[in-house]
């Protein structure tokens, strides 16, 4: 299901600008009829704020899946660089790259297991992405109460819009060891690549971009607006954690001591249900739970965003 899902979404955009390409297409020629001459083409600049939903950091609770669990604190930036292409007025195909930097931290929630299990994490994220956008409204242009050919009084109006696709992105956690930032997916902090510790995990990963988004136009072929982006994604490591402890011991010998400290970093300051302080243990015991694999991990951000019309040009014969 999840498969077909996928390749709806890929070809859905595509299946709408092969419908409207089509110069015999009826209904290519009744959408088309007013805005012959309209700018169909935008370039845009989105700066903002990211954040990260996953098994690291979090509200002061148990870990939840989704915004409640969200930590203003973690917030870190967030920059877009997109396409849009508007075969009619109220759909566009947007094609980006997307950076976002997402981090987590125990240390930033009172828990008192999550505040004990003591893991951090940064990475940064590349993401390419393709979406369809639906505008929920026609644009307004030229005069404010639509008088043909009439100067002066100008509608600059507002626009929103929802939107969903398909992309792909590279991830690198990392954690701070001695003052120096380690990417931890070599390390196989949770056994990978050992015995009883399953396979590495990929940095590449496939996300659906879902979301909502307002413009406001500033002049003829100027905006600015606000998006609103989430991320589903397929990985549960983008912050290196998703099941259990492995054998710290068996770690340590096997990829050193690095490893070792990074995969068990806890305060060992338990709750009085399990014995305290003075629970007398040294590390966490192998098998213990280190996250939450039923959930996947989320990424998403808010972007102030600037767009520009690319002006439509007449194609006319040369004279010569």
């Amino acid at each position: 299901m999840r498969k077909v899902i996928l390749l709806l979404i890929i070809f859905f955009p595509l299946t709408i600008f092969a419908q409207f390409k089509s110069s015999k297409s009826k209904v290519f020629k009744r959408s088309f009829t007013n805005r012959r001459n309209q700018p169909r083409k935008e370039y845009i600049l989105g700066i903002g704020g990211a954040n990260f939903l996953g098994d690291v950091g979090g509200a002061p609770k148990i870990g939840t899946h989704f915004a409640r669990d969200f930590n203003f604190s973690a917030t870190r930036p967030s920059f877009a660089l997109g396409v849009r292409y508007k075969p009619t007025s109220r759909i566009g195909i947007k094609g980006g790259f997307y950076y976002q930097m997402v981090s987590g931290s125990d240390k930033l929630t009172t828990e008192p297991f999550r505040n004990n299990r003591n893991l951090s994490f940064r990475t940064s994220i590349y993401e390419l992405s393709v979406q369809t956008e639906f505008f929920l409204m026609k644009e307004q242009q030229g005069h404010k109460y639509n008088i043909k050919n009439a100067k002066g009084m100008k509608s600059f109006d507002m626009q929103h819009y929802i939107f969903v696709g398909i992309g792909g992105f590279y991830f690198n956690p990392k954690a701070k060891y001695n003052g120096n930032w380690v990417s931890l997916q070599p390390l196989g902090t949770e056994g990978q690549g050992l015995p009883g510790g399953g396979k590495k995990y990929s940095r590449l990963s496939i996300c659906i971009p879902y979301g909502i988004g307002t413009k406001y136009m500033v002049a003829k072929d100027w905006a600015v607006g606000l998006e609103l982006g989430i991320r589903k994604t397929f990985t549960d490591y983008i912050d290196d954690v998703s099941t259990v402890y492995y054998d710290n011991k068996v770690l340590l010998e096997a990829r050193g001591e690095m490893a070792a400290a990074l995969a068990d970093p806890s305060l060992l300051k338990y709750p009085e249900k399990l014995g305290g302080n003075n629970a007398g243990v040294t590390q966490t015991a192998a098998g213990q739970q280190r996250g939450e694999p039923k959930y996947k991990d989320t990424y998403m951000f808010i972007n102030a965003t600037v767009s520009y019309k690319v002006p439509y040009r007449r194609r006319t014969r040369s004279k010569f």
